[in-house]
C-alpha cells in the first residue's frame, strides 16, 4: 500500500497560521534543534513530516517503523484540531528524527480502522510506539516539545539514541 501524505499547508485553515509573532524567547535545547534544522536545510534534506488520512491506513502498517502520532477530532473545525496540527507543523523536524507520521481522523461517522481500533471521544492525541502500544492519551493539544520529551523516555527510542 503506497501512502501519499497530505499537504499540511491544506489541513490548517486557522487565521493563527498566518499570524505574525513577535520575537521569541528560545531556551538552549531549542536553539540546538533550530541549528540542526537549518543545517538539514541547507544541506538540501527534502524530507517532509508525513500527515496521513486515518481512512487510507492501518496502525499494522507502521509497526516497527514508524511512531504514529493520531489525532482525532469531531470535525475538521474543532478548533483543539486546528491548533494542534499547527503546533506539529512548528517542528516537524524533532518529529522526523524520532520516526514519527501524524495520522488524522475527523469523522467519527465513518469508522476507520485507526478509529475502530483506539475507540476515542471527541477530540484526543495518541502517541503509539513502534511496537504498536498506546504510550500515551491526551484530550487538549500538545507541543512538540512535549511529544518529543515523551517519546524519548520510551524504552526504544533510548536505545536507538545509544546506538548513534
Amino acid at each position: 500500500m503506497r501512502l501519499a501524505p497530505i499537504a499540511l499547508a491544506a489541513l490548517i485553515t486557522s487565521p493563527l497560521a498566518a499570524q505574525e509573532t513577535g520575537p521569541a524567547v528560545i531556551s538552549e535545547g531549542a536553539a540546538e534543534e533550530a541549528a540542526e534544522a537549518v543545517a538539514a536545510e541547507v544541506a538540501g534534506d527534502a524530507r517532509e513530516l508525513q500527515i496521513l488520512a486515518a481512512s487510507e491506513v492501518t496502525l499494522a502498517d507502521f509497526l516497527w517503523l514508524r511512531r504514529p502520532i493520531v489525532v482525532f477530532a469531531d470535525t475538521p473545525a474543532d478548533p483543539r484540531f486546528a491548533e494542534q496540527l499547527e503546533l506539529l507543523a512548528a517542528r516537524p523536524g524533532a518529529l522526523m528524527d524520532r520516526d514519527a507520521v501524524i495520522i488524522t481522523d475527523t469523522d467519527p461517522a465513518t469508522l476507520s480502522p485507526v478509529r475502530k481500533q483506539l475507540r476515542p471521544r471527541g477530540f484526543q492525541l495518541v502517541l503509539i510506539g513502534k511496537d504498536g502500544e498506546v504510550k500515551l492519551r491526551k484530550p487538549f493539544p500538545w507541543d512538540v516539545r512535549e511529544i518529543t520529551r515523551s517519546i524519548d523516555k520510551w524504552p526504544l527510542r533510548r536505545d536507538e539514541l545509544r546506538k548513534k
